[in-house]
């Protein structure tokens, strides 16, 4: 083939393919329309026709978001620590706030409000097996300080039976019960 031919057959295939591309385009269109359009188009058609199923369908959906939105919840109120009535003389039961364990221990400062209460120096020694007691343990209270504020802090003496009976130290108020 010459060159001639072959631009002469590259002409008509390209007259061939532009003719064919208007009814290409529509057919994409109309498809384009049918998708799209057809959930919509079918909507209206309900207005349209039955306008009582329509607004009833809208009203069974508001109806259903708005019962969705005002229910859930509960009335549970979250639990939390009521501080003792402190009453020098009385008798309390220690009671870690913020521990869930069954080995909990509350620790007895020499100082009311000491920040190093965890700090163990080399002067305390063995002196420290006092220091830790076991939640639950009966104690008698001696005295009411307040410090930092709000925050409350009491002596306590050891009552019951064992090693630290009669000792006193002082402990965060909120560990009575």
């Amino acid at each position: 083939m010459s060159n001639d031919e072959n631009s002469n057959e590259s002409v008509e295939s390209v007259e061939e393919v532009e003719a064919a591309a208007p009814e290409v385009n529509e057919a994409v269109s109309e498809a384009d329309t049918e998708e799209g359009g057809n959930a919509v188009s079918k909507v209206m058609a309900l207005k349209e026709s039955n306008p009582k199923v329509f607004f009833g369908a809208i009203g069974g959906l508001v109806l259903v978001i708005l019962v969705l939105m005002m229910s859930g919840g509960n009335d549970n109120k979250i639990q939390s620590h009521q501080a003792a009535n402190l009453v020098i003389g009385n008798t309390y039961t220690l009671k870690g706030i913020n521990s869930y364990g069954s080995n909990v221990t509350i620790r007895l400062v020499a100082v009311p409000g000491s920040m190093a209460a965890y700090d163990e120096s080399e002067k305390d020694g063995n002196e420290s097996a006092c220091k830790d007691i076991p939640q639950g343990t009966q104690v008698k209270l001696v005295q009411v300080q307040q410090a930092f504020g709000n925050a409350k802090f009491v002596q306590l003496e050891i009552l019951g039976d064992g090693q630290c009976v009669g000792k006193k130290g002082w402990a965060s108020a909120n560990n009575l019960s």
